[in-house]
Formats: structure tokens, sequence, C-alpha cells
């Protein structure tokens, strides 16, 4: 998948979702959250490993880049399944899941940006809550949607996709994965 760009996210929309499994979801996905609660606190750590590298070599290692990467991976896939878009159970690990991300790790990455990232992170992150508020209550009417019809309105399916790219891209800057500034649009 060439897209020409450094980050590439879609999900498909799935035509029929279960009605009786929007009931249910927040507790299939125990597992998931256990074993990610102890992922990302080892993505931390490589993240901070990696913030140091960055500094002393202008690069982030790649073994570091895959593992935070692949936990990233993963824990969009939880939140596509959470966020009612797909139905498939999340697999455990990397085996396919319907949606495509991909993010370039870069050769080299700025020492100058990785002192001020913080800075720009904070409006990102109050952005970040204005449109997240939103998002839930489009999640909230996609949720009625299923129940009383089995399907998300393409629209409101629209929306969700392109606030989880959105803050999905936020992520991925804000754990050094790429330089790239993430802006305000959810395009």
């Amino acid at each position: 998948m060439d897209t020409g760009t450094d980050f590439y996210l879609d999900i498909p929309r799935a035509d029929r979702l279960s009605r009786g499994l929007i009931f249910i979801k927040w507790l299939l996905i125990l597992p998931h959250a256990l074993i990610l609660w102890a992922y990302g606190i080892l993505a931390s750590i490589l993240g901070f490993i990696g913030f140091f590298a960055i500094l002393f070599t202008g690069s982030y290692p790649a073994d570091l880049w895959n593992m935070v990467y692949r936990f990233l991976r993963w824990q969009l896939r939880v939140n596509i399944y959470t966020s009612l878009l797909r139905d498939e159970y999340p697999p455990f690990g990397e085996e396919p899941y319907p949606m495509q991300f991909n993010v370039v790790r870069p050769e080299r990455q700025s020492r100058l940006i990785l002192f001020v990232r913080w800075l720009a992170l904070i409006p990102l992150g109050f952005w970040l809550m204005i449109v997240g508020l939103v998002a839930f209550g489009a999640l909230i009417i996609a949720w009625f949607a299923i129940l009383f019809t089995g399907s998300i309105p393409v629209g409101i399916h629209s929306f969700l996709v392109a606030f989880i790219r959105y803050s999905t891209k936020v992520t991925v800057y804000s754990s050094m994965l790429t330089d790239v500034f993430p802006g305000f649009s959810l395009d």
C-alpha cells in the first residue's frame, strides 16, 4: 500500500453490525485492556529511551520504534472495536483486522522538535478534547442507530473514522514516531 504519505489510516464501513454485541463489547474487551495496560507501560519506557536516542543520535532505534508502533496498532484495533465501527473481535497480536494503518518510520528526526513537541501538544490536547466530546455524542447516536437499524449511518461512520484518524495522528506525534505535526484538521 503506497499512499504517498507518512501516515495512513482507513476503517471500512461494515454493512451490518450486531444489535446484541453493542451491549457487551465493554465486557469482551477487558482482556485486551489488561494486556494493553501492561504493554502501555512498556511502550512508555521504550518512548523514554527513544527520546534520549533521538537526542543523542537523531534517530529512533528501529526495534524500539517498531515495538511502540505495534502497541499503537493493537490499541487502535481495540479502539475501532469499542467505537462500534467493527464487530470482528480484535486479535491479540499482529493478525489481520479490517483496517489499513501505516506510519512510515523516519530515518532522521529533529532534535529541536524533540524539545518543543510538548508545547505543540497543549493546543492539540484541547482541540482533541473538544472534538472528542462531539465524537462521544456521535457514538451515542451510532449506538442507537445500530440498535434500531443494525448499521451506522455513513456520515456518523465517516466522522468517527476521521476522529480516530486524527487522535491517532496526535498519538503518533506525541509518541515521537514522527516529527510531522498533525495540525487541527480532521481531514
